[in-house]
């Protein structure tokens, strides 16, 4: 008998997946790193103490190293699984067998139709136990309940006709020994439809087995097929067809999938879908069984169905009103544990309240040559509030470009100081440091504030001066770069840190920032558009939109451009820089590359927009390989107006703001995503006069051609991201907890915005409700183990203990 492992698999492959999740961080747990807990764990075994050891290194890989590291650890664990469940089957009883009875706990070969190797399978999407199938969410459904007559029917919708049988005939392609056809002629009063199905693999073409399917659909017989209506050369057809006979025309449908609405998973190598549903369709009995770690009172106060019939309704519906209430129910609880998780991690906070006093942002607000928007004042208010409280600000300040968000965070930096703590604000370029440094300074002067900037190329005798100086406490702020995570860089007593494009840093380095003070709050800034739809799957931020920008600005006017409206391009430019203004030329790459050689690098153009297209003008040239000084002169060059044309890649994306450059041309543009085009289009516009933006493309792709118009319909940040959502997808979902699989949300099935909004809202509300009435969750023993079952799997690396 093998012996059993000394370790948990399924707890292993989670912590393997937060990591990958999170950009192979090596994640900080309860009480453990991530490579420190799998370097335990691995070495309690012979078969898994030799990669143990390599985890010991794991700090001083790359980050492609640590990805192998970590795809080499799975296969071994599913290894070790597949021995283990070999181990464990029973060899064939020759007389009448006695399964036991299935249970929530029970492992999936338990089942008739799973041996090891489907096992193995399975594993690989986390389904282990018989409740692992029941939380397996279809990521769709697909009607089949609808009866249409053959002459009735109409391409791309689902169906289900019912006909005799007139031909049916299964064959080996006679132009390929490994394919095998069925053709299947049905009939109804109104007409007839010809039905095909493909199988590859030499079992298809035996004859045995091709005789076994023509008894199972005999001529005359009466039959029910269900499927997509889609058009082909011969004429309709139904794709992904279901086809099962009937008695008589009068007798019900009892099918599991024709005549009602049938789930749709998510597969893996090897297991079809036919095979899921099977499985799952054993699994369901089980449902009542499932445990339902609400309160009754608080699914009454909701409106929620019982969690058993949710589960239930999620992969067999009766009606669409059902599926609607299992989505409902199911997304309210995604969104509750998240909150209830970040909720409780903030009670175990113990932060710094700041005082209310409002001096320094007085003085600020006297020398200001501007007034806050609307927008502004209430994020600011919002931002004030939170400051003082003692559970530490965890808030997101989303703004479109040019809506004044550096202000917004520069009041919540002189709160901070005013009430005697420092400050720290991360930008993740030196480009974006350097403008904040200047804007900041300038204000900070007046308001006799020291301020320092930290970054890479900070001379060594500077940066001995910062660092002493925050260590005594003397620097209020201090602005930089990733150099102000780096060893050696420590506060006295840093009360806020303020991080700017958020996205652009990884989790642990963000992390580390914190690290260096107590529980310090955390403002959070970006200009890329996040879908509303994103950012409701994050329940441990409070979120603050600056939805208003400054008076006086003008839409940028923006046009999507063939290659041959280029000279069109070059006339704008030249009337704009001949008024004194000034312009960008972008483009994707920095120098010639092999693999997209259609491409015109930057260098090269520069040189040949300078001697042939712009002779008469001075122009400057800014990629991401130049050096910091070389950077830093460019941009003073175009600042300063002695360049009027600067041609640069998406180095400028962020951090360069010359209110006098009125026109941004973009080549190859599909090669951007909407959110960089957005940003960029944002570096003009930033003054009074009137901008352009123009987007230049050779693709023929109506995708990519639909995206860019996006950007042609409107400014709005908001509506760009919302639109290239739907557009492109979301991709992965952050977070490691069961939700029916990787890259699918059940929120995602609410089509109604406006319902995933209020659902998002009442489950923020009575999280906050279930720990005001018990923040130990004792008087819930349901929903506490729930809530630790959730509080173990949520982003973070807290499984690693």
């Amino acid at each position: 008998m093998t012996k059993p492992l000394p370790f948990d698999i399924n707890r292993l492959h989670q912590a393997l997946t937060v990591e990958a999740d999170h950009g192979f961080d090596n994640l900080q747990g309860r009480q453990y790193l991530f490579a420190d807990f799998l370097q335990q764990n691995l070495a309690l075994t012979p078969q898994t103490q030799e990669i143990a050891q390599r985890y010991g290194e794991y700090q001083n890989y790359s980050p492609s190293q640590r990805r192998h590291l970590i795809a080499e650890t799975r296969r071994l664990l599913y290894d070790l699984r597949r021995q283990e469940l070999v181990a464990s089957s029973r060899p064939p009883n020759p007389g009448k067998q006695t399964r036991k009875p299935l249970s929530l706990g029970a492992d999936l070969t338990e089942l008739e139709l799973v041996n090891p190797k489907i096992a193995e399978k399975l594993a690989k999407v986390g389904l282990v136990q018989i409740q692992d199938l029941l939380h397996y969410y279809p990521r769709d459904h697909v009607d089949y309940g609808r009866q249409v007559a053959i002459a009735k029917l109409e391409p791309d919708t689902t169906v289900t006709v019912i006909g005799k049988i007139q031909k049916f005939s299964c064959f080996t392609s006679p132009k390929n020994a490994n394919l095998t056809i069925m053709e299947v002629i049905l009939s109804d009063r109104t007409g007839r439809i010809k039905l095909n199905r493909f199988w590859m693999g030499k079992r298809y073409s035996n004859r045995g087995w091709q005789e076994q399917q023509k008894r199972l659909y005999p001529l005359q017989s009466l039959a029910a097929a269900a499927g997509l209506v889609k058009r082909n050369q011969f004429g309709l057809t139904l794709e992904n067809f279901e086809v099962e006979i009937l008695s008589s025309p009068r007798d019900p449908i009892e099918s599991d999938t024709i005549g009602r609405l049938v789930p749709v998973y998510p597969i893996t190598e090897g297991i079809t879908p036919e095979l899921l549903r099977k499985l799952i369709i054993q699994t369901l009995p089980l449902a009542p069984t499932l445990p339902d770690p609400l309160p009754p009172k608080l699914r009454q106060a909701y409106n929620l169905i019982d969690l058993p019939e949710a589960i239930a309704a999620i992969h067999y519906p009766q009606n669409q009103t059902q599926l609607t209430q299992a989505i409902a129910r199911l997304t309210f609880d995604k969104f509750f544990y998240r909150r209830l998780v970040a909720l409780y991690r903030r009670q175990q906070q113990q932060g710094n309240a700041f005082v209310p006093e409002s001096k320094l942002i007085n003085q600020l607000a006297a020398i200001l040559p501007f007034q806050l928007t609307a927008a502004q004042t209430r994020v600011v208010a919002e931002i004030r509030a939170d400051l003082q409280k003692t559970s530490p600000m965890n808030r997101l300040v989303q703004g479109d470009v040019g809506s004044g968000k550096t202000i917004v965070a520069i009041y919540a930096i002189l709160a901070a100081i005013e009430s005697g703590y420092q400050t720290a604000l991360m930008a993740p370029t030196e480009v974006l440091a350097e403008q904040h440094y200047r804007k900041i300074a300038a204000w900070f002067t007046q308001l006799h504030l020291p301020v320092e900037l930290l970054t890479g190329s900070t001379k060594t005798s500077k940066r001995r001066q910062i660092l002493r100086q925050l260590e005594t406490g003397e620097l209020p702020l201090v602005i930089g770069t990733h150099a102000l995570i780096q060893t050696g860089v420590n506060f006295q007593r840093l009360g806020l840190a303020v991080i700017d494009e958020q996205h652009r840093f990884g989790r642990d380095q963000r992390s580390r920032l914190l690290q260096k003070g107590q529980d310090p709050h955390v403002l959070i800034m970006t200009a890329t558009p996040i879908p509303r739809t994103l950012y409701l799957t994050n329940s441990e931020i409070e979120v603050s939109i600056i939805d208003q920008l400054p008076p006086g600005r003008q839409p940028i006017q923006t046009t999507l451009l063939k290659p041959s409206q280029r000279k069109e391009a070059y006339e704008l430019i030249r009337r704009e820089v001949v008024q004194g203004r000034q312009a960008y030329i972008v483009f994707p790459l920095v120098e010639e590359s092999e693999k997209m050689e259609d491409l015109r690098a930057a260098i090269a153009a520069h040189g040949e927009l300078q001697t042939k297209i712009f002779p008469n003008f001075q122009i400057g040239l800014l990629h991401g390989q130049m050096t910091a000084s070389d950077k830093d002169q460019a941009i003073t060059a175009f600042r300063d107006h002695q360049t009027q044309i600067l041609v640069a890649t998406t180095v400028i994306e962020v951090g360069v703001d010359v209110p006098n450059a009125s026109v941004m041309l973009i080549e190859h543009s599909d090669r951007f995503g909407l959110a960089q085009l957005h940003q960029l289009r944002g570096r003009v516009g930033r003054g009074s006069a009137q901008s352009y933006c123009l987007l230049i493309t050779n693709s023929k792709s109506q995708t990519a051609i639909e995206r860019l118009q996006v950007l042609e319909q409107s400014q709005d940040g908001f509506f760009i991201a919302e639109r290239d959502f739907q557009i492109r997808g979301k991709g992965r979902d952050e977070g490691t907890e069961q939700s029916g699989h990787a890259g699918f949300g059940i929120e995602d099935r609410l089509s109604d915005e406006a319902i995933r909004q209020q659902i998002f809202q009442i489950s923020r509300q009575a999280a906050a409700r279930v720990l005001a009435k018990d923040a130990s969750l004792e008087s819930f023993p349901l929903l506490k183990a729930e809530f630790e079952r959730h509080y173990d799997r949520l982003q973070g690396g807290v499984i690693f203990t």
